[in-house]
This record gives structure tokens, C-alpha cells and sequence, in this order.
């Protein structure tokens, strides 16, 4: 038979915190479909071979031309 034994409420919760603190979250929620890529950006590395190749690509597009409007207004 099995001993069983009583727990104060601060054991209780102590052993509580210790779960919580050992245990990671597996599921996380998000409130838009922004906020997830968001987060998925900021956690996710870029390779270095595509960031150099994304900074080649970024350096061989041209300024985009000022519309006439904003020429002719000095904008």
C-alpha cells in the first residue's frame, strides 16, 4: 500500500513553481498572423549564404524614379 502524505499549501505551491520552471511551454498563442511571423523573424537565423546573397540582390536594384509630380514640386 502506497504511503500518502500531507501537503501544506506552501509545499503545494513550491512544488507548483518548480514544475512550472522546469517544464517549457509548447504551444504559444498569437493574436494576428503579423505578430507570429513577427516573432518567427526575430528567433529564426538567416543562413549566411542566403544573407549574402540577398545583400548582392539588394545592391543591384536601382532607386525607383521620382514621379513628375514630385520633380516638378521639388519634393
Amino acid at each position: 500500500m502506497k504511503r500518502q502524505t500531507k501537503l501544506t499549501s506552501l509545499e503545494h505551491e513550491q512544488q507548483g513553481l518548480a514544475r512550472q520552471q522546469t517544464q517549457q511551454p509548447s504551444a504559444r498563442e498569437f493574436a494576428s498572423a503579423e505578430e507570429m511571423l513577427r516573432h518567427d523573424a526575430l528567433h529564426t537565423p538567416v543562413p549566411p549564404a542566403i544573407g549574402q546573397r540577398l545583400q548582392e540582390s539588394l545592391g543591384q536594384l536601382r532607386t525607383p524614379v521620382r514621379s513628375w509630380w514630385r520633380r516638378w514640386l521639388g519634393q
